[in-house]
C-alpha cells in the first residue's frame, strides 16, 4: 500500500472508530441505560450504526465515485441529526459523562475524516459531484475493480459484528428485557440525580 491517505483510512480512522463505538457502549453500560434511557435510545444507536454501515460497505464494495461519495455526504449529515436526537433523548433520562461527551467527539469526527479521505483518495470525483473538475460525475453501481484484500475486508466485518452490532443488540434486548418489552422504563421520564 503506497498511497498514505489509504493507509490512514484503513488502518487508523475504521479501527479507531470502532474502538470509538465500544467505549461508547461501555459508557451505556456503566450507566444503566436498560433502567434510564431503556431500548428507545438502544434503537436511535442501531439507527445510527445503520446509517454508517451503508456508506461503509459501500466503500468496501463498490467503486468510489460521485454517487458513493453523495451517499457518504448524505449519511453523515443523517448520522450528525440522529447523534443530537441521541443526545438530547439520553440527557434527559441519564447522566452522560464528561468521558462519554468526549468518546461521542471521536465518533462524530472519524466519519466526517473518513469521508473526507474517501473524497481526497478519489478527488476527480468529489470535484464532479459539484459540477467541476476534470472528469464527469459518475452515478453507476459497480463492484471495485481493485478490491481491498479479502482478510482485510473480514477483519472490518467481524470488528463490526462484534464490536458495533453485536453489543447495541445486547443493549437493546437489555433494555427490552428490563422494561418489560417497553421501550422506555417506567421512571417518569426524571432525569437521575447527579452525585
Amino acid at each position: 500500500m503506497t498511497d498514505p491517505a489509504l493507509a490512514v483510512l484503513l488502518w487508523f480512522i475504521l479501527p479507531l472508530w470502532f474502538v470509538a463505538g465500544f467505549a461508547d457502549w461501555l459508557c451505556h453500560r456503566a450507566s444503566k441505560i436498560e433502567a434510564t434511557a431503556g431500548a428507545k435510545e438502544s434503537l436511535i444507536h442501531l439507527l445510527m450504526f445503520a446509517e454508517m454501515a451503508v456508506p461503509l460497505l459501500a466503500a468496501l464494495f463498490l467503486e468510489v465515485n460521485a454517487l458513493i461519495i453523495a451517499l457518504m455526504i448524505v449519511a453523515f449529515l443523517a448520522h450528525e441529526a440522529t447523534a443530537l436526537w441521541d443526545v438530547s433523548y439520553a440527557v434527559t433520562r441519564r447522566e452522560v459523562t464528561p468521558f462519554e461527551q468526549h468518546v461521542h467527539s471521536f465518533l462524530e469526527i472519524l466519519p466526517l475524516m473518513g469521508t473526507a479521505f474517501i473524497a481526497v483518495l478519489h478527488w476527480p470525483q468529489f470535484l464532479a459531484l459539484f459540477g467541476t473538475g476534470p472528469e464527469p460525475a459518475r452515478f453507476d453501481l459497480t463492484w471495485k475493480q481493485k478490491s481491498l484484500p479479502v482478510a482485510y475486508i473480514a477483519a472490518v466485518l467481524t470488528a463490526a459484528l462484534l464490536f458495533e452490532l453485536l453489543p447495541y443488540l445486547e443493549e437493546l434486548w437489555r433494555g427490552l428485557r428490563t422494561a418489560h418489552g417497553r421501550l422506555v422504563p417506567n421512571r417518569g421520564g426524571a432525569r437521575p440525580p447527579r452525585h
